[in-house]
This record gives structure tokens, C-alpha cells and sequence, in this order.
């Protein structure tokens, strides 16, 4: 589904879930890979070699320092069993760790890679109407447990795979237990197993 823009996007997630979304943020492909240069790199460690024409990665099995054009293929390749489920767990690794990586010391304090980071960042994201640094100064500082494995993430639970109302085939969503998950979400309890 395409959204023409994150208001609309915003209006669909409440009306489906039925939680009230108080920010939007998102970070866009374009300045993605300029993010990821001006920290020097990120350091991923897949467990299996990934190659994938289609999103131009081509990487080997282990630990490595990623550069903005692989790790652009490494968030986008669906190239995996799961597909866009691998992708979204990829695409939170590498969020968890590109903010740890722009909040240490060795970006911080070097203004060789400070300063193109805070030149390129304001382009790179896009905030709600209203929205301001704070809020994505704070956003920064909670994801940064997503790169310390501590943080509790989750998809919409499904059910598997299938016609969808537009004829093409795609994830189907497990009724029941997303309405657990959103009514956990609403009343801030903990995510359903």
C-alpha cells in the first residue's frame, strides 16, 4: 500500500489498530547511506552471507564494517526465507546500532564526523507538523537499546500468507492475537507472547 503522505498513513495505523499514534518519524532511503558514511561505518555480524543483485549487496557471513551503499542493501534486501519479516528485524538491528555508533564518543567528539552527521540528519528524517528536535533527540535515546539487544520488538502477529484485498498476495495478519498485542499497546502493558 502506498500512503501519499504521513498523515494519511498515521489516520490508517489508528483507524486499523486503534491507538492513538502522538509522533511520526521517518527516515527516508535517500540521505540513508550519507548517514551512514559520516559515522564511519556500522558494524553489522550476519550469520549468513547475503547476496541480493536487486538491493546491490553482496556480503559474507560474520562480523564487518558496513558503509552507506551496503548498508542501504542490508536494510533493504528482502533476499532471505522470510522476506520482508527478515527485513524489518534487520532493518531495527541496524537502526539499534547506527544510533549507538552516532552517539558515542569517537562521532561526538570528532568533528570530522560530527558535523556532516548533523548536516545530513535533518534531511534524511521527517517529522510530523508541530515536531520538533527534542522529540527526535528522545526517539534517538530510547532506540538506542535496540543495539544492545534489551529492547522488546515485534511485528503484527500473522497468520501467513495470502490473497489481500488488492488481488496480490501478502502477509495476513492473525485477528486475534494483533487485537491482543494493540489492546497491550493502548493500555501500556507488556507485548503478549
Amino acid at each position: 500500500v502506498l500512503f501519499r503522505s504521513p498523515a494519511l498513513l498515521v489516520n490508517t495505523v489508528e483507524q486499523v489498530t486503534g491507538l492513538h499514534i502522538d509522533h511520526y518519524a521517518e527516515i527516508g532511503f535517500a540521505g540513508f547511506a550519507d548517514l551512514v558514511d559520516d559515522v564511519g561505518g556500522v558494524q553489522m555480524c550476519p550469520t549468513e552471507p547475503i547476496n541480493d543483485p536487486l538491493a546491490g549487496l553482496n556480503i559474507a557471513a560474520g562480523c564487518q564494517l558496513l558503509d552507506g551503499p551496503k548498508a542501504l542493501g542490508y536494510v533493504r534486501t528482502r533476499h532471505s526465507p522470510r522476506g520482508d519479516l527478515d527485513r524489518v528485524v534487520r532493518q531495527r538491528e541496524f537502526l539499534g546500532a547506527l544510533i549507538a555508533r552516532a552517539a558515542s564518543p569517537s562521532v561526538l567528539l570528532n568533528p570530522f564526523e560530527v558535523v556532516p552527521l548533523a548536516s545530513d540528519a535533518p534531511g534524511t528524517i521527517t517529522v510530523d507538523n508541530g515536531d520538533h528536535v527534542w522529540a527526535l533527540a528522545r526517539l534517538g535515546w530510547a532506540m538506542r537499546s535496540l543495539s544492545h539487544g534489551d529492547a522488546v520488538t515485534t511485528t503484527v502477529p500473522f497468520s501467513g500468507f495470502g490473497p489481500v484485498s488488492d488481488g496480490s498476495s501478502g502477509v495476513l495478519w492473525d485477528r486475534q492475537a494483533a487485537a491482543q498485542l494493540f489492546s497491550a499497546l493502548a493500555q501500556d502493558q507488556a507485548v503478549p507472547r
